[in-house]
């Protein structure tokens, strides 16, 4: 399994990119950067899209892919839960903002959407696809991929504190995790619905005391303003836990 960091960050500039992740060339998951990042050609060769939740940041891309496929005369799947649904086609693919691709053409709509229950293990497109619920400000998913080789990743998706849930349904060889902000925002990341390395941390002891190992993690969605706070606590993190923790920065390539 090749993962390939699009996004890395939750604002845009020319160093930064939202978020959004690359899986063998054909799954993503989050839209934040899907077309600035890839050719008409690499598009094309997406099979599916998974969604985490509707904010802003995590599926600008979706009106613009539709867009690129509607030209192409061809289509692609989309999966999400319903709420995010709603929000598509209320106010991006409305037909007013942007062409209705959730139905249009009639007979064969551009975005095939499919609505995902959580908890609940998928095949899509050759992947074993399991979505779990996070604690953010609104309903969102983190998704564990699996291949068919057995290896597996986690994206927690944006997520705060009270992931042990999660961590009693997965067993991935990675984890990549949100770490929003620095230590001295801890308080208002946590009721947010974010993490920062120190609660990052209390998430990795949970899960080490379930599973017995910790995975390799990679934090992606930080504040470009904060990042070299977060780079110096998370090393600090990962020494106390003994374990590799790295940042994500945009065109990190991983290998599972």
């Amino acid at each position: 399994m090749d993962i390939h960091i699009l996004g890395a960050h939750n604002c845009e500039s020319q160093k930064s990119r939202l978020i959004s992740l690359l899986i063998d060339e054909v799954l993503a998951i989050d839209a934040g950067s899907l077309t600035s990042n890839l050719s008409f050609e690499a598009q094309q060769k997406l099979k599916a899209v998974l969604l985490t939740h509707q904010h802003y940041d995590h599926v600008r891309d979706i009106p613009a892919l539709g867009m690129n496929f509607y030209l192409e005369k061809a289509t692609i799947n989309v999966y999400a839960t319903q709420p995010v649904y709603d929000a598509l086609s209320t106010h991006l693919l409305n037909g007013e903002l942007y062409p209705k691709f959730l139905e249009r053409p009639e007979n064969k709509p551009t975005i095939r959407f499919t609505i995902i229950e959580p908890g609940k293990s998928e095949q899509i497109a050759g992947y074993s696809i399991l979505a779990l619920p996070v604690n953010h400000s609104i309903p969102t998913v983190g998704y564990q991929v699996t291949s068919p080789d057995g290896k597996a990743v986690f994206y927690t998706g944006d997520s705060g504190p009270g992931l042990t849930d999660c961590w009693k349904h997965i067993s991935p060889q990675l984890l990549i995790a949100e770490v929003t902000a620095s230590d001295r925002f801890k308080e208002p990341a946590g009721n947010g619905g974010h993490l920062t390395p120190t609660l990052l941390k209390q998430e990795l002891i949970t899960f080490r005391e379930l599973k017995g190992y910790l995975p390799r993690v990679i934090t992606v969605h930080m504040s470009p303003g904060l990042e070299t706070e977060i780079a110096a606590e998370i090393a600090t993190v990962a020494a106390e836990l003994n374990s590799p923790i790295t940042l994500a920065y945009e065109g990190m390539r991983l290998h599972l």
